[in-house]
């Protein structure tokens, strides 16, 4: 999805400590994770001082227009409030023919699987969290945010309608995951 080129700026959003930002590492490729918590950029310059990190909110993005060749936001944008504004901002600074890549969850579009996934969202899913975590609201929270996210044909024509063309997905995992990438328009002659 994402093949960086030497010469490319690649900017990760929602990049916490750069785990994701590590793909883009090539030679000559300038990667930027970028993310709203100190807390998580912090540990991120010291597990990966080769990425540029900065501090961004998704709706109000520090950066030039027309900066990055790719923007990739991976498992942040179902939590991004103003999800238009957010694309828009990614928009703003892509460079024209430039490409954003969102890695989401999704909706499984079989009903038998889709059913299944929903119970253990709803029933597993928290009676596992109350066992092993410090913080069990989260997964109730990551069930309920993934129930209110559009599908993925909705998410691709929200994406066109803010303005990126060629915007298709593809399901990964049964549709567990969407991965939809649309391309900023060149500049008319």
């Amino acid at each position: 999805m994402v093949n960086p080129q030497s010469g490319q700026t690649i900017l990760d959003l929602a990049a916490g400590t750069g785990a994701s930002s590590v793909a883009f590492l090539k030679p000559g490729v300038r990667v930027v994770a970028a993310d709203f918590s100190n807390g998580m950029l912090e540990e991120g310059r010291k597990r990966h001082p080769e990425i540029e990190f900065v501090f961004a909110d998704a709706t109000a993005l520090p950066f030039q227009e027309a900066e990055f060749d790719t923007v990739t936001i991976s498992f942040g944008l179902r939590n991004v409030e103003n999800t238009d504004l957010a694309l828009s901002e990614m928009l703003r600074v892509l460079k024209p023919g430039g490409k954003l890549v969102v890695c989401e969850f999704s909706t499984i579009p079989n009903k038998f699987l889709h059913s299944l996934y929903r119970f253990y969202l709803k029933n597993l899913l928290p009676r596992i969290s109350a066992l092993v975590s410090k913080v069990p609201e989260a997964y109730s929270y990551l069930a309920e945010s993934i129930d209110a996210w559009p599908k993925q044909a909705d998410l691709a024509k929200l994406i066109e309608k803010v303005g990126y063309q060629s915007v298709g997905f593809r399901n990964q995992t049964f549709g567990i995951v969407a991965i939809h990438m649309g391309y900023k328009p060149q500049k008319a002659n």
